[in-house]
């Protein structure tokens, strides 16, 4: 990590990162008489009052990420009625909850089958056996995944123990193979269908991993429970109690922490910027409901004279690429988006003898 991060901070350097980088929270892009764009941001000043910047632009790239952390309906009640240290989503800072295991014993309930869940068990299990503890874990899926399954024999996937297991969080081929292809040409409900078919939640097969969870379901302390957890509460010994609805019955599951692994918030109504292009810029939405974009990842509806808005990332899943929130995603989005800039006159294309010049100004560490 120290590697990568050096790295970055040099090649940050080099092309003169820091003179582009202006920090603040965007509040809204609104076209411009004549085109072009005004993007109004809040600027906080250390020590003193915010103040609010316009920037005046032909083009602009959003690349905004989730709106924020996904809780379900009963967790989220129980949080804002309880308490939030023992109720806690696994992207926001949960360390504490590691450090008390460490002093005494307890029990976890995990919820959800991605990759963040894995990593989570992972985490507690390694703890529970380099400090020696006595943590007992309870995994609730939503939906159990029993073996391989799909919708025909040469589209299937891995599964077991309750997960789907692929490699990726899509098959390889959508960032440069068949299903790329025949994204880039389907239109509505058949690009719905195709991100039906290659979604749904996966995580990563590892052999270490799975026999820390076989050496849990063998010695007692990891047991799996698939249902909908209908409500949680504070039992009278003040540990948590949730009740969930499975097939035949409602089983109760106590538990001293929750640590929620369903994912991040994939409403783009609840983004405040992509909630004003939407009702103010004549934005779409795309097939599975998300923002609605070109091959080119421009914005639809949203082009102002010769100005163009592009945006790439979780909030145009649905778009003609499937594979837009992944770390390569992002780079081909970026791409796209330079050579259509490109095709309009701003900027030159990207070919291989500029690439090679480049790559010999960044061997040597020349600025640009």
């Amino acid at each position: 990590m120290g590697m990568v991060l050096t790295g970055l901070e040099r090649e940050a350097t080099r092309i003169r990162y820091w003179d582009m980088l202006d920090t603040g929270q965007v509040r809204t892009v609104r076209r411009r008489w004549g085109g072009g764009y005004f993007t109004v941001l809040a600027v906080n000043e250390p020590g003193g009052p915010s103040r609010v910047v316009a920037y005046r632009s032909w083009f602009v790239h959003l690349a905004v990420g989730y709106a924020g952390l996904k809780f379900l309906p009963e967790l989220r009640q129980f949080r804002d009625t309880s308490d939030f240290h023992r109720v806690v989503n696994a992207y926001e800072d949960h360390e504490h909850v590691y450090t008390a295991l460490r002093q005494r014993t307890g029990r976890v309930l995990i919820r959800g089958s991605g990759i963040v869940a894995s990593r989570v068990l992972e985490r507690l299990i390694s703890e529970r056996k380099r400090h020696g503890l006595q943590t007992e874990i309870v995994h609730l899926f939503r939906t159990y995944v029993e073996g391989a399954h799909g919708p025909h024999p040469w589209s299937r996937r891995a599964g077991g123990d309750g997960f789907a297991y692929q490699g990726f969080n899509y098959p390889k081929s959508v960032w440069g193979g068949q299903l790329k292809a025949r994204a880039r040409r389907s239109e509505g409900r058949d690009r719905a269908r195709i991100y039906a078919e290659i979604g749904g939640t996966n995580t990563a097969y590892r052999r270490h991993w799975q026999r820390q969870l076989r050496e849990g379901k063998n010695g007692g302390w990891y047991r799996s429970v698939a249902g909908t957890m209908g409500e949680l509460r504070q039992g009278p010994d003040g540990r948590l109690r949730a009740y969930v609805d499975s097939e035949s019955s409602r089983v109760e599951l106590c538990a001293d922490y929750v640590i929620d692994c369903t994912g991040l918030d994939g409403d783009i109504t609840s983004h405040r910027v992509i909630n004003d292009l939407l009702r103010h810029a004549n934005a779409g939405r795309n097939p599975i409901g998300r923002l609605d974009v070109s091959r080119a990842f421009e914005v639809r509806g949203a082009a102002s004279g010769d100005g163009r808005i592009y945006a790439s990332g979780a909030a145009t899943l649905g778009g003609y690429f499937p594979g837009v929130d992944t770390f390569l995603g992002l780079q081909i989005a970026a791409q796209e988006i330079q050579e259509d800039l490109a095709r309009q006159g701003f900027g030159n294309r990207i070919g291989p003898a500029r690439s090679l010049r480049e790559w010999w100004r960044w061997l040597r560490d020349r600025p640009i």
